[in-house]
C-alpha cells in the first residue's frame, strides 16, 4: 500500500510540475503576443498620423503591421527564448490580432509521449479614433 501511494504521489508531482510549466509558457506567450499587437497597432497608427492624419478612421495596413510585429519579436529575442516560435498576424480595418505558439519540453515527460505539446498565446489591439 505504501508503494502504491508513493507511485500516486510521484505521478501527482509530475502532473503539477508539467501543468505549471505549460501555464508559465502560456503566460509568457500571451505577454509576447500582447506586446507585438500593441507595437503593431501603435506603429501603424503613428505612421498614419505623421504621414497624413487619421481623418475619420484609422486604417491598419496589413503589411506594415506584420513588419512591426516581426521587428518587435526580433527586438525582444523571442526566437531565442521560445525555440520553434511560430507567429501569425491577422489584421482588420481597425485591429491587429497576433497568434504565437511554441513547443514545450515538459520537465517530466510521461512514458510513451514522443511529441512535445504546443502552447499558444493570442492578443489583439484595436485602434480607435475619438475626439
Amino acid at each position: 500500500m505504501i508503494v502504491g501511494l508513493a507511485v500516486v504521489a510521484i505521478m501527482m508531482v509530475g502532473v503539477v510540475v508539467d501543468a505549471s510549466a505549460a501555464y508559465l509558457r502560456r503566460s509568457g506567450l500571451d505577454s509576447l503576443a500582447d506586446g507585438a499587437a500593441l507595437a503593431a497597432a501603435d506603429g501603424v497608427q503613428g505612421r498614419q498620423v505623421y504621414e497624413g492624419g487619421l481623418g475619420e478612421r484609422a486604417e491598419i495596413d496589413a503589411e506594415a503591421a506584420r513588419a512591426y510585429v516581426a521587428a518587435y519579436l526580433r527586438g525582444t529575442g523571442a526566437a531565442r527564448r521560445y525555440p520553434g516560435l511560430v507567429c501569425r498576424v491577422e489584421t482588420g480595418t481597425d485591429r491587429v490580432v497576433v497568434h504565437v505558439s511554441a513547443p514545450l519540453d515538459l520537465p517530466i515527460t510521461p512514458p510513451g509521449w514522443e511529441r512535445r505539446p504546443t502552447i499558444s498565446g493570442t492578443a489583439a489591439s484595436f485602434v480607435v479614433v475619438s475626439d
